[in-house]
C-alpha cells in the first residue's frame, strides 16, 4: 500500500431527484479533486436517495446515464469515485444496492450488497460476489451498511489483500447514534483484519420522510479511531491514511505481538462448521 488520501461525504440525497443529486456529487468530487484526493466515497444509494419499496422506479442499468456521467467525471478529475446506485440487474426481478467503483484511469466496477436487511429483502436482490479492487495506491473491499454485521466479509477481503474497507451507509436516526453503533463493530473489522475502515452515511431528510444520521469515520488497522466527523449536516471528511501501519504488519513478516498479522496464524481446518 502507498500513503493514500481519501474523502468521506454526507450528503443528503433528496429521493428521485437523479440530475440534483448528481450535480450536488460532481461538486464534492471536484472539491475533493483540488485537495488531491486518491478515492472518494459516497453513501449507499446516494444517486437516487434511499426507499426500500420504491427503488424499483429510479433503478438504471450499469453502464447507464448515471455510471457514465460519474465514470468520466473519475477520469476527468484523476479520482476514483464510489457511489451507491439502485441498479437495475438483467435478469432479476429485484433491482440491486450497487456501490459504482468509478476509477481514476476510466475503468468502472462494482459491489452489490450481500447481505439485505430483512425489511429490504422484498424489494432488493442480493449481490453473491465479494470483489477486492485495486487501486494504484491501495486495494480495497467495499460492504455496504449491513454488510458489516458479518465478520467473515471483512476477513474474506483482508485475505484477498484488502487493506481499506469502505462502508457506505443509509442508516436513519431511528437506529440511534451511528457514532455509538459503528465504535461498538467497525474497531473490531479493522482490528482482528488490520485494515483501514472508511464510513459514511445519508444525512437529512430525503424528502419522502426518512431522516439520516450522517456520520463519518475511519478506524485504523490497530482499531482506533483515527478520524470523524458528526456534525449532522453535509460535509466531506479528508484523510491521509498512513501506508507505514499497513506495511509493517502485513508485508513486513515479524514474530512479535506488536505489530503481527493475525489472519496468518489462522487455523481454518477448525472453522468449517
Amino acid at each position: 500500500m502507498k500513503t493514500t488520501k481519501i474523502a468521506l461525504v454526507q450528503i443528503n440525497s433528496a429521493f428521485g431527484q437523479v440530475k440534483k443529486n448528481l450535480d450536488k456529487i460532481s461538486l464534492f468530487v471536484k472539491q475533493a479533486a483540488k485537495q488531491g484526493v486518491d478515492i472518494i466515497c459516497f453513501p449507499e444509494l446516494a444517486v437516487q436517495g434511499y426507499s426500500r419499496d420504491q427503488s424499483h422506479l429510479y433503478c438504471e442499468t450499469i453502464p447507464g446515464t448515471s455510471s457514465r456521467l460519474l465514470t468520466t467525471l473519475a477520469k476527468n478529475y484523476n479520482i476514483t469515485i464510489l457511489i451507491g446506485i439502485a441498479e437495475q440487474p438483467e435478469s432479476a426481478d429485484k433491482p440491486f444496492i450497487t456501490q459504482l467503483v468509478a476509477m481514476a484511469d476510466g475503468r468502472f466496477e462494482k459491489y452489490r450488497k450481500t447481505h439485505l436487511g430483512e425489511s429490504e429483502k422484498p424489494y432488493f436482490s442480493p449481490g453473491n460476489t465479494v470483489p477486492v479492487f485495486h487501486s494504484k495506491k491501495a486495494n480495497f473491499g467495499i460492504q455496504i451498511c449491513w454488510d458489516l454485521h458479518f465478520p467473515e466479509l471483512s476477513t474474506v477481503m483482508s485475505l484477498n489483500g484488502a487493506e481499506i474497507i469502505f462502508a457506505p451507509h443509509a442508516s436513519p436516526t431511528i437506529a440511534g447514534s451511528r457514532k455509538d453503533i459503528w465504535l461498538k463493530y467497525l474497531t473490531a473489522r479493522a482490528y482482528d483484519n488490520t485494515a483501514y475502515i472508511a464510513a459514511c452515511n445519508l444525512v437529512g431528510n430525503n424528502g419522502i420522510n426518512n431522516i439520516y444520521s450522517g456520520g463519518a469515520l475511519v478506524i485504523d488497522p490497530k482499531g482506533n479511531v483515527f478520524a470523524e466527523d458528526f456534525n449532522n449536516q453535509e460535509s466531506m471528511l479528508v484523510v491521509d491514511l498512513d501506508a507505514d501501519l499497513i506495511n509493517k504488519i502485513r508485508y513486513q513478516k515479524t514474530t512479535t505481538m506488536k505489530n503481527i498479522f493475525y489472519l496468518d496464524a489462522r487455523r481454518p481446518e477448525l472453522y468449517k462448521a
